[in-house]
C-alpha cells in the first residue's frame, strides 16, 4: 500500500510531466502557426530546441541505463565467484 508521502510525491511528479507535456506541445504544435512578431514567443525556446533537448534526454537516459545493467550484471558476477 502507498503511503501519504509516496502519493504526494506521485502527484507531485505526474503534475511536472503534465506541465512539461503541455508546453512541449504548445512549443512544438501550436508555436509555429503563431506570428513570430507575437508576444507569446517570447516565453519559449528557439525552435532548434525542440529536437536538441529531447535528444540529449533520451541519450543521458540510455546511458544511465546502461550504466545500471552493467553495475547489476558485475555485481551478480562477483556473487557467483564467491559462491563457487
Amino acid at each position: 500500500m502507498a503511503t501519504g508521502t509516496d502519493q504526494v510525491v506521485g502527484l507531485g511528479l505526474v503534475a511536472v510531466s503534465l506541465i512539461i507535456f503541455t508546453y512541449y506541445t504548445a512549443w512544438v504544435i501550436l508555436l509555429p502557426f503563431i506570428d513570430n512578431q507575437h508576444v507569446i514567443h517570447k516565453y519559449f525556446l528557439p525552435r532548434a530546441y525542440a529536437v536538441t533537448i529531447p535528444l540529449a534526454a533520451g541519450l543521458l537516459l540510455l546511458l544511465f541505463v546502461g550504466l545500471f545493467i552493467t553495475y547489476v550484471m558485475l555485481k551478480n558476477q562477483r556473487v557467483t565467484k564467491k559462491t563457487q
